[in-house]
């Protein structure tokens, strides 16, 4: 119907309207609270192509129904002084009157996008309904709620707004909060004061009239139409011609306002401002959801952030830690050294000549005298080693899933009931997911098991590079094993050499021939004993930071891509409010008005 009397620009603003609507519904999708408003959008697209509707609402017993009756010329709808109108009723131009309630119209030819099942119409031919539709809803303190959602849920489709206070209980606070809601959607308001014939005086019409435009600009944002009448008087007028009563009813300046101020020209601009609107508000309030989760995820985003900072500064700390605990390790194979050095100029002499033929008192003294407490003191040092690593990793575990846990403290506190939807569930599991992981990390990590596992790791890496059978042996005995072989050899090789050459010139150059050999062999175990810790640690050092990425690695998913997706969903709404406003612009320029 609307493009019948649009010329070329206006068509080209409808088309443009549409587009922006359809990628308004588009953006919208992706937030699942949406759903109820993405309705509601559509429904007012599809109105483009409506006749002009206009939707009176107020509290039940203002005299809405009576106030059409008188509108219209006709007794089209019962009045009473309880609540008679329970149901959206439609009244529209037709060739013969049809009371109230009437049949739905069949499904191809619908009265208005998306009419509720609470919807009762009727027709008249009277001239008026030619060029518009007038809606009656039920009150606005109706005592059934569900008879209010009907008027809220109805008002956003409506193209202006005829709102009914009564002269005897004018801006009533249920009446407020009903026109609050209307200024949400960004509608044109007209108010009409009814049965002002109850009042005492002109005067008193004047203060009524006064006290309800202040009231409504304040709230409504800008000063709204206000018009003091008498419907009762009005219907008395026309039914008997009487123009008395008609002036009495101030009817006539509402009635010229509908039929004059509101012709052709600013039907169509309020019927192409109506979306506009709604799809301005809706951008508005889903740009500052996507706001507001967009602040939630900035801390989320900090947080891990810190974790990664904090895993990396402890991957420098435990390195550098890590080298001090090794060189402890090292230094008993340094002492080891420097008893057998001691050892063999003790022993390996000329005066000594006799004893050295005894092999089994010189192994023996040597694990007494070198050996000593070496394997214990080892074992000690590298378990020391092991206890450390072991402890780190449940330490930077335990303070990493703290750090995330006070993410969820921090938003019960601070945020909860301001996201909802989906969004907030999935976040919240993902929180919840990552404070069970780590307690029952902490309540399963066997702090025994994991340092036997790493000994024994670094056990069998030294024996397989030693060529050495661990057997039931520890780690210290293992070394102190290898180690005494030295001895072992040299003593050998000397007591053959000493019965045949009586060891004058044997004896010093074995004893040089034992140090060298004992040298290398702890050099060569030192840098066994120290790759087997170095790679154990490296190993240990990336298994515990790489659980920790698994921990938390949903979470971190989750809020890196909802960050890029609300990013640039709030990009995206934030380019739709600047193409509807300007929209709005032309809308208003090309219909003779100015914003």
């Amino acid at each position: 119907m609307l493009r019948r009397v649009l010329d070329d620009a206006q068509e080209e603003l409808l088309a443009e309207e549409r587009r922006l609507l359809a990628a308004l519904d588009e953006a919208l999708a992706r937030f699942e609270e949406a759903a109820d408003d993405r309705k509601i959008l559509r429904r007012a697209a599809l109105q483009l192509d409506e006749l002009f509707l206009l939707v009176v609402a107020g509290e039940f017993n203002s005299g809405k129904s009576a106030f059409i009756n008188a509108l219209v010329g006709s007794p089209l709808l019962a009045e009473g002084v309880t609540p008679t109108t329970t149901r959206i009723q439609l009244l529209r131009y037709g060739d013969g009157q049809a009371p109230p309630p009437a049949p739905a119209p069949p499904p191809h030819a619908p009265l208005l996008p998306g009419d509720p099942a609470a919807l009762d119409v009727v027709t008249a031919p009277l001239e008026l309904l030619r060029e518009i539709h007038i809606v009656d809803t039920p009150g606005t303190n109706a005592i059934h709620r569900e008879h209010e959602a009907i008027t809220r849920d109805f008002v956003p489709r409506s193209d202006l707004v005829l709102f009914v206070t009564s002269a005897d209980r004018p801006f009533t606070e249920s009446e407020r909060a009903f026109l609050q809601g209307i200024r949400e959607w960004g509608k044109k308001v007209v108010l009409a004061i009814n049965k002002i014939d109850i009042l005492d005086s002109p005067a008193a019409v004047d203060e009524v009239r006064a006290f309800v435009a202040e009231h409504a600009a304040a709230l409504l944002g800008a000063a709204p139409d206000v018009f003091p009448v008498s419907a009762r008087l009005a219907q008395r007028a026309k039914a008997a011609g009487d123009a008395a009563l008609a002036a009495a009813s101030r009817f006539a300046a509402l009635e010229d306002y509908i039929v004059e101020t509101l012709d052709e020209r600013q039907r169509l601009r309020l019927k192409l401002l109506n979306p506009i609107g709604i799809a301005g508000r809706l951008a508005a309030r889903y740009r500052e959801m996507a706001a507001t989760r967009l602040a939630l995820l900035a801390g989320d985003v900090a947080a891990i952030d810190d974790v990664e900072r904090q895993l990396a500064l402890y991957r420098e700390d435990m390195a550098r830690e890590f080298r001090f605990r090794l060189a402890d390790v090292g230094g008993v194979l340094q002492e080891f050294e420097a008893r057998g050095m001691q050892f063999f100029d003790d022993t390996l002499r000329l005066g000594r000549v006799f004893d050295l033929l005894n092999k089994a008192r010189v192994k023996a003294e040597f694990g007494k005298q070198v050996v000593g407490d070496a394997p214990r003191v080892i074992d000690r040092r590298v378990h020391e080693v092991i206890d450390w690593m072991i402890a780190a990793d449940l330490r930077q575990w335990q303070a990493v899933m703290e750090h995330v846990g006070r993410r969820r403290r921090e938003h019960d506190e601070r945020i909860v009931g301001q996201v909802g939807g989906a969004f907030e569930l999935d976040r919240e599991r993902l929180l919840a997911s990552v404070g069970r992981a780590a307690q029952d990390a902490v309540e399963r990590y066997d702090q025994e098991g994991e340092s036997t596992r790493l000994a024994e790791a670094v056990q069998g890496a030294v024996a397989s590079t030693a060529l050495v059978e661990v057997g039931a042996i520890g780690l210290g005995a293992l070394v102190a094993h290898v180690l005494a072989g030295a001895a072992a050899d040299a003593t050998g090789v000397l007591a053959a050499s000493v019965v045949a050459v009586l060891g004058l010139f044997i004896i010093p150059s074995r004893r040089q021939a034992a140090k060298r050999e004992l040298r290398a062999k702890i050099a060569a175990l030192r840098e066994q004993l120290m790759a087997a810790l170095t790679g154990q640690f490296d190993r240990e050092l990336e298994r515990g930071l790489r659980r920790i990425d698994e921990a938390i690695a949903p979470y971190t998913r989750f809020v890196r891509a909802e960050g890029r997706r609300l990013g640039d969903t709030a990009e995206e709404l934030d380019l739709l409010a600047a193409r509807l406003d300007a929209l709005a612009r032309r809308v208003e320029s090309l219909t003779g008005n100015t914003r």
